[in-house]
This record gives structure tokens, C-alpha cells and sequence, in this order.
């Protein structure tokens, strides 16, 4: 069991992501939209959702290898890049790489709608 909880909180960790916060623990909302924030997006079971500061966001268009992997071209567990806030509600995820994924809030959110094992 321990070991469950263990990976449990391994993954919650990583899926936050690295993303620049206020006091409050919420995304710097003083930042102009469009500001990039260094971002570690988990891939581990495909690119689905993330969370900056409180808020947690979607993939417009989820992405995976059909089998719960992140596609070819992806890291495993994370992809390193940027998170550009365009809006309280949108963001835009790129990296060195080429990949480019959206994401819109999903309001009233207070978790993950799934946690990857």
C-alpha cells in the first residue's frame, strides 16, 4: 500500500507541471498573456490535461499512440517546453521539438479527470 501511495504522489507531482506561481499557489496572473513559463507537461498515458497554478486545463485534441503512450516524437514520463498563457482560459503548450498542443480551462475543475498509473 505504501508503495501505491508513494506513486501516487510521484505522478500528482509531476502532473502540475513547473510552472511559475504566485503566493497563492495560482498561476501568475500579473504576467501579460503571452508570457512563456518553463513547463514540464506530463506524457506518461498520452497528452491529455495539465494544471497551472489551481487551474486545470484539457487538450483540445488529446493526443496518444492509441495504447495510453504519449505519441512517437514525445517524452516518457515528461516533455520539457513552454506554457504561454493566452487567456485565464487558454494555453498553448510548445517545445524545441515542433509539438504544439492547446488546452482550455475546465472550470470548476479540483482535480485531474483521470491519474495515470
Amino acid at each position: 500500500m505504501r508503495q501505491v501511495i508513494v506513486a501516487v504522489t510521484m505522478v500528482a507531482g509531476v502532473l502540475t507541471g513547473c510552472a511559475t506561481t504566485g503566493e497563492d499557489g495560482t498561476a501568475d496572473r500579473s504576467a501579460p498573456p503571452g508570457r512563456e513559463i518553463p513547463f514540464d507537461l506530463y506524457t506518461h498515458c498520452g497528452i491529455d490535461e495539465a494544471r497551472i497554478g489551481s487551474t486545470y486545463f484539457e487538450a483540445e485534441v488529446p493526443l496518444s499512440d492509441g495504447s495510453g503512450n504519449p505519441p512517437d516524437g514525445w517524452g516518457n514520463p515528461t516533455q520539457r517546453g513552454t506554457m504561454t498563457l493566452k487567456s485565464e482560459t487558454e494555453a498553448v503548450f510548445t517545445d524545441h521539438a515542433g509539438h504544439e498542443v492547446r488546452f482550455r480551462a475546465r472550470p470548476g475543475a479540483s482535480t485531474y479527470k483521470r491519474v495515470c498509473a
